[in-house]
């Protein structure tokens, strides 16, 4: 956080970590803690109070307060998820996904379809985004594919939607079979 000048961040544990959805793993550093510190305003929802989240989970020096009734189990998921990537290594993690998101570029533009980010420098490897072709319904593609394969693409957002296929390939799902799996299912449904 500190190389990359992050003041804080979060993710959820679904993506690529592959655990169940239900938990958001966060992590602020001493400028964002110290912001939260000195608001003047209190926190609307105690349930969004993240100092007192913070409390709960034992990240300050005051002694803890009931805040909700903990994850139990999705701490579980996220343990075993944190054990296979250990397994896997990191770097090779991130080179799995890398490798595979560019067999997924060159395969959509092998297929005759572009993508929306242009510059390969600021492409993450975990969201790959398509311009839907002009004379294309996005949604008749997506439905076809769910339909027929039971895969799921997903549409744009915002100023993006009906314009771009969203396509997720993280976690346990990158992997180079189903790359190729995925093309030659979007290649039929063109």
């Amino acid at each position: 956080m500190d190389e990359w000048k992050i003041d804080a961040i979060y993710t959820g544990t679904q993506k690529v970590l592959s655990a169940p959805p239900s938990l958001a793993p966060c992590a602020l550093n001493h400028r964002a803690r110290d912001k939260l510190l000195s608001r003047r305003t209190p926190v609307r929802s105690y349930y969004m109070d993240i100092l007192e989240l913070a409390n709960y989970w034992g990240c300050d020096d005051q002694k803890r307060r009931y805040h909700h009734t903990g994850p139990v189990t999705s701490v579980y998921a996220l343990r075993e998820a944190l054990s296979i990537l250990t397994e896997e290594g990191l770097k090779e993690c991130w080179k799995r996904h890398s490798d595979c998101a560019a067999m997924l570029y060159e395969g959509i533009e092998r297929i005759g379809l572009q993508l929306y980010i242009k510059n390969k420098d600021i492409r993450v490897p975990t969201v790959t985004t398509i311009d839907v072709p002009e004379g294309v319904k996005w949604d008749a593609l997506t439905s076809y594919i769910m339909k027929k394969y039971n895969i799921e693409m997903s549409g744009g957002l915002g100023p993006t939607a009906g314009k771009v296929w969203r396509i997720g390939l993280m976690g346990e799902n990158c992997t180079p079979y189903n790359v190729q799996l995925l093309l030659g299912v979007i290649e039929e449904a063109l």
